[in-house]
């Protein structure tokens, strides 16, 4: 039975460490919150309280990686508030024990940030591009680890992230002057992150990139209000002075090559 070790078992780590297990894996998990370690342990999860910081590791990593074949890196650059943290250095903190562990594959959930919004249609051969420091240090850490010779990497490049509890209409609604109303949308429900990173696993398919993102692209303008008056939420408003800008994210490689059909397309 192989065991996969997911350093980040937040909003995607959890629910797909408890989809693992149902599939006979067996799964070590990591939180920062020590009150989550019972949390983690009610899933059936081998839970460790390890945070990983630029200049340290918080908790034992070693014993956390011990005999994983696969690790999945969940852990999302902190690059908002007051103390923004360098997310490469972060990353670099950790390889030296990923390479004197068991682990022989890496699965790193990036995003689609790392291609510029320049109104074009995107796959994995367009050139990264990123605009924003999240995709600047994602697109670092990609190529850090796929370059690294002591471990199979592939890397996961999810669009905006939706599930029953998150949605970015929550953010919107009521607000106005929103820019590029006529931008198309990206994103992908939990379900699918959950199932495409299985299929990856499934399928043992290692040193790629994918794009994983619903084949479903309305503008910002006509799915958010159409989502507000879903949920009975009051109208974004939108500015249409300037020019909207945006990408549409292609899909089609995941969709191929993992074979994998996409379950939310109704968003």
């Amino acid at each position: 039975m192989t065991q996969i070790s997911i350093l980040g078992c937040g909003w995607l780590g959890l629910p797909l460490a408890k989809s693992l297990i149902e599939k006979g894996f067996w799964v070590n998990g990591s939180t920062t919150s020590l009150e989550k370690i019972a949390v983690l342990k009610n899933e059936g999860i081998t839970a460790f309280q390890i945070e990983v910081t630029e200049n340290e590791i918080i908790g034992n990593l070693e014993n956390f990686l011990k005999n994983s074949a696969i690790l999945i890196l969940d852990i999302p650059p902190k690059l908002r508030g007051n103390q923004p943290e360098n997310f490469v250095e972060k990353i670099k903190n950790i390889l030296s024990f990923v390479e004197n562990s068991s682990v022989q594959k890496v699965l790193f959930i990036s995003s689609t940030s790392v291609y510029a919004d320049d109104n074009s249609k995107i796959n994995e051969e367009t050139k990264p591009q990123p605009e924003t420091e999240s995709g600047k240090q994602l697109l670092e850490v990609e190529q850090l680890l796929l370059n690294n010779t002591n471990f199979k990497t592939t890397v996961l490049r999810f669009g905006g992230l939706i599930g029953e509890n998150r949605h970015p209409i929550y953010f919107l609604a009521g607000r106005k002057d929103i820019q590029n109303p006529d931008a198309p949308i990206n994103i992908i429900h939990l379900k699918d992150c959950i199932g495409v990173i299985e299929s990856v696993i499934e399928k043992n398919i290692w040193n790629e990139t994918f794009n994983a993102v619903c084949p479903f692209h309305p503008t910002r303008k006509d799915y958010y209000t159409q989502k507000a008056i879903a949920l009975n939420l009051p109208i974004p408003e939108f500015d249409f002075s300037n020019k909207s800008i945006g990408k549409i994210i292609s899909s089609t490689k995941t969709e191929t090559v993992l074979n994998y059909t996409f379950q939310k397309t109704n968003l």
